[in-house]
């Protein structure tokens, strides 16, 4: 797709945030609320809690598997209704689920339809933003996971604690469904999609692509094995630390990516992945530093606005990243990877957190979590330094390197 202007708020981008913004509101509503749901009514041992987070995202990966090829091919509003039909139907089976086994069950099914409908949106946004706005507008739009990965948990935890699983439900499902006239919308309004020719082979279409999409996949697994610390065991390490309001958390991880994200993307633009990588695994290695020291409500505030400023700046800059390193078609490849990186980090983070947890507490598990951000340091650092080290030396010799350091 061609950009005639450098307009970034088109009503195509608006309305395509705000579907990303309700369909991740409704996972998180369920994400963070079914462990502790799947514990206290379902007698869920550790080992089910943490496959309740785990088995999701690895059937959201498989999705996404076929679902990036089926948007090369121009399936994308066919992704779209068919995910979200699936995932309202897991929403609502969820009600009548009366075992873990049922609950895993329509977890897997949630991740299949989430697999499609989270390729599609991501990759049609990155189609109508202005080429050299790409940092800002993804950052914006990406805004609009990060909100929902803090608002989603927020909502779901007072709607389980206060009217009950049902209202939880309810309201979880209303979300999912307030997408399909905004989808309608965009089917109607949206210029044609691009098909790949039959011609090109399935290796081209990939081709270099996934050598040059693994650092960022890497480090996008590495950030998200943190996150399924928060929203697999957060609620559970308030009950161990009598916590009344662990929920505030999230509201104030919230408030904090609202702040950072507007300027997070015109740093991108600027500066490259760099300026934003290595300020923002400090602030999560502070902020999971602080939460395992949290004895009272307000200690999680300084907590969450710490995670959040890290979490809210690396997060979409780990995505223009990978959506800059490929072809325009093989965008939904890239956002596939991105989301496929990040369910993976969540899913090994809970399992392998939850391990340590068993043998140990919620507290010492989140000390632990802290190796996560300092591996994803120590593998990015040496690149970041060499490659830069690459570029002074050009430049020295007269050629002027253009692109930010990846």
């Amino acid at each position: 797709m061609t950009h005639s202007t450098e307009r970034l708020w088109t009503k195509p981008f608006i309305t395509l945030t705000l579907c990303n913004l309700l369909l991740f509101t409704g996972l998180q509503m369920t994400l963070s609320t079914l462990p502790a749901y799947a514990e206290g009514t379902l007698h869920a041992t550790s080992v089910q809690v943490s496959l309740v987070t785990s088995l999701f995202a690895l059937s959201a990966i498989a999705s996404r598997l076929f679902s990036a090829r089926a948007m090369e091919k121009g399936g994308r509003n066919l992704l779209i209704f068919l995910g979200l039909s699936v995932s309202l139907a897991a929403v609502a089976g969820y009600y009548f689920a009366g075992s873990i086994a049922a609950l895993l069950l329509l977890r897997m099914l949630f991740g299949v339809g989430f697999g499609m409908a989270s390729t599609a949106f991501p990759t049609m946004a990155s189609d109508v933003i202005p080429i050299r706005r790409m940092g800002e507008g993804m950052g914006y739009f990406g805004l609009s996971t990060s909100l929902a990965m803090s608002a989603g948990p927020l909502i779901g935890l007072s709607l389980l604690q206060g009217p009950g699983f049902g209202s939880l439900l309810l309201g979880a499902g209303a979300v999912l469904a307030v997408i399909f006239p905004l989808g309608f919308r965009l089917a109607k309004t949206l210029p044609a999609q691009h098909k790949e020719p039959a011609s090109v082979p399935a290796a081209a279409s990939g081709g270099g692509a996934y050598r040059r999409l693994l650092l960022p996949c890497l480090l996008n697994f590495l950030l998200s094995i943190t996150y399924g610390g928060l929203i697999g065991f957060l609620a559970l390490y308030g009950a161990e630390k009598h916590l009344s309001h662990v929920a505030y958390f999230f509201l104030f991880n919230a408030v904090s990516i609202v702040i950072i994200r507007p300027l997070s993307g015109k740093i991108y633009d600027r500066f490259g992945p760099a300026a934003l990588l290595l300020p923002g695994s400090l602030f999560i290695i502070g902020g999971l530093l602080l939460l395992s020291f949290a004895s009272s409500t307000a200690a999680l505030f300084p907590a969450a606005l710490c995670y959040g400023f890290g979490f809210g700046s690396m997060q979409p800059a780990l995505q223009t990243w990978m959506i800059q390193s490929v072809e325009p078609r093989q965008r939904g490849l890239a956002n596939g990877m991105f989301f496929n990186s990040l369910d993976l980090g969540v899913a090994i983070g809970s399992m392998l957190l939850g391990a340590i947890a068993l043998y140990t507490s919620y507290a010492v598990m989140y000390r632990y979590s802290i190796a996560a951000p300092v591996l994803l340091l120590a593998v990015y650092l040496p690149v970041y330094l060499s490659q830069r080290s690459r570029r002074r030396h050009s430049n020295a010799q007269g050629v002027i390197g253009s692109t930010p350091v990846n």
